[in-house]
């Protein structure tokens, strides 16, 4: 249960971090309360998963997934760019973040 709940705090922190980039700096009133609700639950499920996760492991695969999703909302819904140097980037976090998750005893 603890690795379901790091999973959807994580999709929270990407739809967080989606909706603070259409917030144009907390100025549009929905994305930004899109935003804060989305932080709230990312931080609770991430605080769930924490009772049972070590703290590295937790915020380590929480994290990555933000990162690589928000990457992957970037290049197919706002158009940025795609280029081989930050695929790979976003390749490595993925492969550190599965060894993250078979390295971890919970």
């Amino acid at each position: 249960m603890p690795w379901i709940a790091l999973a959807i705090a994580g999709l929270f922190e990407i739809i967080w971090a989606t909706a603070m980039k259409q917030s144009a700096g907390f100025t549009r009133l929905w994305p930004s309360l899109l935003t804060l609700a989305a932080m709230l639950a990312s931080f609770a499920l991430l605080a769930f998963a924490m009772r049972s996760l070590p703290l590295g492991t937790a915020y380590m695969v929480w994290t990555g997934i933000g990162a690589v999703g928000a990457f992957l909302v970037g290049i197919l819904l706002l158009g940025e760019a795609a280029s081989a140097p930050r695929i790979l980037a976003a390749l490595l976090i993925v492969a550190g973040l599965l060894l993250m998750k078979l390295s971890s005893p919970a």
